[in-house]
């Protein structure tokens, strides 16, 4: 492991590395997956809590489902993975998160550029984008249980989050796409590579020679075209790989 942890630092001891990030990411703060035999859809219907057509068809029950997941979010604490990849930027010049989590927790960590393919769920927004897209809207306190009408035209209002069916915000995407085809490197922690468009940015990258390191605890699709795969979670490896870095410096 000492060897594999030694290469993967070279590879990514780069001007500009992307950090790809997935649920698993999260899992150690106490954060279920969502794909996992134990994860969040084997437990609830993503058609009836994560779909525009189970929003109009039960907006009170989503609403509620969104305002207990917030507050597990809220209650948990960024694991030494996501803190581990905050440190990065003080190794190397440019580091930008690319993440489909929708917790905040890199930002919680310390990480400066963050990219949410997925969205927030500490932001809401209009279920019409009745000013564009999208129309933000105040956040609900927790205790606030029935969904509030948009401030502008009085619709409902819902999480920014992007739910099966619905595009990636278009600018968020775009930024993603640059920020892949600008670096050198791209560092891939705990997604299982199944979730499009936002996995096709790490074959994007991989296609055009970038670098890249995987960290998982379980096979993934990504695991055949990763350079080094780092078994284990994002908390045991990537600080891991980041005394591994620091060490490559200190010895420069």
């Amino acid at each position: 492991m000492e060897t594999r942890l030694q290469r993967a630092a070279h590879l990514l001891d780069v001007p500009h590395l992307v950090v790809f990030t997935g649920a698993g990411m999260s899992k150690d703060s106490g954060l279920d997956t969502f794909r996992d035999a134990d994860g969040v859809w084997s437990r609830n219907a993503p058609e009836d809590y994560a779909s525009p057509e189970g929003f109009r068809r039960n907006p009170r029950a989503v609403w509620r489902w969104y305002l207990e997941r917030r507050e597990q979010i809220l209650a948990a604490e960024p694991n030494a993975g996501h803190k581990a990849v905050a440190a990065l930027e003080q190794l190397l010049p440019r580091v930008t998160v690319i993440t489909q989590n929708i917790d905040g927790l890199h930002q919680r960590a310390g990480s400066r550029r963050v990219l949410e393919l997925h969205g927030s769920v500490h932001r809401y927004k209009c279920s019409k984008n009745c000013r564009g897209v999208s129309t933000l809207t105040p956040t609900p306190e927790l205790d606030q249980t029935e969904p509030l009408p948009c401030p502008y035209c009085g619709a409902l209002t819902r999480p920014d989050v992007v739910w099966f069916g619905e595009l990636l915000p278009v600018e968020v995407w775009k930024a993603a796409v640059r920020e892949i085809l600008a670096c050198e490197a791209v560092l891939v922690i705990g997604t299982s590579g199944q979730v499009e468009p936002a996995a096709s940015l790490v074959w994007y990258a991989r296609g055009r020679g970038k670098s890249l390191v995987e960290i998982n605890p379980a096979p993934t699709l990504i695991n055949d075209i990763a350079e080094v795969v780092l078994p284990g979670t994002a908390a045991e490896m990537t600080p891991a790989l980041l005394a591994a870095l620091a060490a490559l410096h200190a010895a420069d």
